[in-house]
């Protein structure tokens, strides 16, 4: 039952909250051991608080799980995490990490509230509307970057990265519902409310749009936001950006994959390397 439990807090998907360390390294505090401290426990709380989330998201659509091919052998809906532990399991999570968050920052915590607040409305109607469902989805990466600006004290924080946050997130929220379209066909509709609202030609569309403009917003990012180097070096960091979604466009198209980003990440491994080369170069100017 405990391993059942931990998979459904679905700690792989953890690495979405990796947005909380976004002000600390963008606002040139990553070597301030007290900001640092202090999003790395927002970050915890925040992976604990999504965790929570996932339990609620899992109890919500325990019936529509059971007859997915693949969702229904996630625990809850296979019985081997029973309901009602994987509720007071959700339960015990919020009660803890609100509190918690309040103790770190005030702000902090309304954030994390938010969040839940919002998720749960996902997780309720938002999730089947189309469009909306992706957007909403997107707006919960932007408050995981807000979240990351209560826990230190900012100096120049560009808000252009919560315009690529949000363009990013869009991004891969079409590029998950494409996937889930191809991989349902005829049945999508069953098994997901929303999909009946899209089609992979309109998808298409999305994806162009919203890839285009996250490359053009990171791009003026990089010579427009106030804390750069002013010989432009930011820009150097371009092509890693172009290269990643790319990457990623080339495996939900070719290898119908993108139903989860977060597998993605940590299985592709070109992928991987490009957003390690891309974080090496953002250290390097920022830092050196």
């Amino acid at each position: 039952m405990i391993k059942a439990l931990i998979r459904t807090m679905r700690i792989r998907q953890w690495t979405k909250n990796a947005l909380v360390f976004f002000a600390l390294v963008f606002d040139k505090q990553l070597f301030n051991p007290t900001a640092l401290l202090r999003t790395t426990a927002g970050f915890l709380l925040f992976c604990l608080l999504s965790s929570a989330v996932y339990i609620f998201n899992d109890l919500s659509d325990l019936d529509s799980d059971r007859q997915h091919p693949e969702k229904k052998n996630r625990p809850i809906a296979s019985g081997k995490l029973p309901v009602q532990i994987a509720w007071i399991a959700a339960i015990v999570l919020i009660l803890f990490v609100l509190p918690a968050g309040y103790l770190l920052s005030p702000n902090f915590s309304a954030v994390l509230l938010g969040y839940f607040v919002l998720i749960l409305l996902y997780s309720k109607w938002f999730k089947h509307i189309p469009i909306l469902d992706v957007m909403v989805i997107a707006a919960g990466f932007v408050l995981r970057v807000h979240s990351g600006t209560t826990l230190i004290e900012i100096e120049r924080f560009s808000p252009w990265l919560y315009v690529v946050t949000t363009l990013g997130a869009l991004y891969l929220g079409f590029g998950k519902r494409r996937a889930e379209l191809a991989l349902l066909a005829v049945n999508a509709g069953s098994h997901r409310k929303v999909l009946d609202g899209y089609s992979i030609a309109l998808l298409d569309q999305f994806i162009l749009i919203v890839s285009s403009t996250t490359i053009v917003a990171y791009s003026l990012y990089t010579f427009s936001a106030p804390n750069l180097p002013e010989n432009h070096s930011m820009m150097l960091t371009i092509p890693f950006v172009l290269y990643g979604v790319f990457r990623y466009l080339y495996l939900v198209q070719s290898k119908h994959a993108g139903g989860a980003p977060e597998e993605v990440l940590l299985s592709d491994r070109p992928l991987q390397i490009t957003i390690f080369l891309w974080g090496l170069a953002i250290l390097g100017v920022f830092y050196l």
